[in-house]
C-alpha cells in the first residue's frame, strides 16, 4: 500500500517507481505537536515538508493583529519558500494548528536529487510552475470574487477545513473580518 507521499510524487511529478523510492529516501518522518513552529519569522527555513496528518497556519503580523496567509493542509507541501530558496530569513510564522505528520527533506539532501533523479531540473520547474498557478489562481480569486465566493471557494474545495482550522484563521485567510466570515457562515447553514 502506497503512503500519500509516495501517491503524490508518482502522480504529481510522473516519476516511475524507482525515482519515487529514490526521492522517498530522503524524507525523514517529523512530528510537530499543536502550536509548535515549524519556522519562526527571521529565522532560516531549511526544509520542505509533505503535511501527512495535521494543519499548519501561515502568517505574519502587521501592527497588532496576525494575517493569516494560507491554512496548508494534508497532502500538500510546506516551507517557507524565499527562506528555503534563496536563504533569506522568513518573512512568515508557520505554526501547527493540531498535531501533525511530516515526511521532510532537508534543503541540503532536496539539492542531491538532480544527482539520483534523470531529469529533476524539469521534474522541479514543473512543481514550481504548478506553485506559482495556484498563486495566480488565488490572487485573481482574490481580486475578482466576492466575500461570499471567495467562501464558497474555499469550502467546495477543503469542506474539511471548516471542522478543523479556528474560523478566525479562515477568515484571515479569506480577506474579511470575522464578523463577515460569521454572517455568510450564518447564511450558509440557514
Amino acid at each position: 500500500m502506497q503512503t500519500a507521499l509516495q501517491q503524490t510524487i508518482s502522480n504529481f511529478f510522473g516519476i516511475n517507481n524507482q525515482a519515487t523510492s529514490s526521492m522517498l529516501s530522503f524524507f525523514k518522518e517529523e512530528h510537530l505537536t499543536k502550536d509548535q513552529f515549524f519556522v519562526k519569522k527571521e529565522q532560516y527555513c531549511d526544509r520542505l515538508s509533505f503535511i501527512q496528518e495535521g494543519y499548519l497556519r501561515v502568517y505574519a503580523e502587521s501592527g497588532n493583529k496576525e494575517i493569516t496567509q494560507w491554512i496548508s493542509v494534508p497532502n500538500y507541501f510546506i516551507t517557507e519558500l524565499s527562506s528555503y530558496i534563496f536563504g533569506m530569513r522568513s518573512r512568515f510564522h508557520i505554526r501547527a494548528i493540531s498535531d501533525c505528520v511530516l515526511y521532510t527533506i532537508k534543503k541540503s539532501d532536496y539539492a542531491q536529487l538532480s544527482k539520483v533523479i534523470p531529469n529533476w531540473p524539469a521534474i522541479e520547474n514543473k512543481f514550481i510552475s504548478s506553485c506559482f498557478i495556484t498563486l495566480e489562481n488565488r490572487v485573481f480569486n482574490f481580486l475578482s470574487l466576492s466575500a461570499e465566493e471567495r467562501y464558497d471557494k474555499l469550502f467546495e474545495e477543503n469542506k474539511e477545513i471548516f471542522n478543523q482550522v479556528p474560523l478566525q484563521y479562515l477568515a484571515s485567510m479569506l480577506g474579511m473580518s470575522p464578523e463577515t466570515f460569521s454572517r455568510i457562515r450564518n447564511k450558509k447553514l440557514s
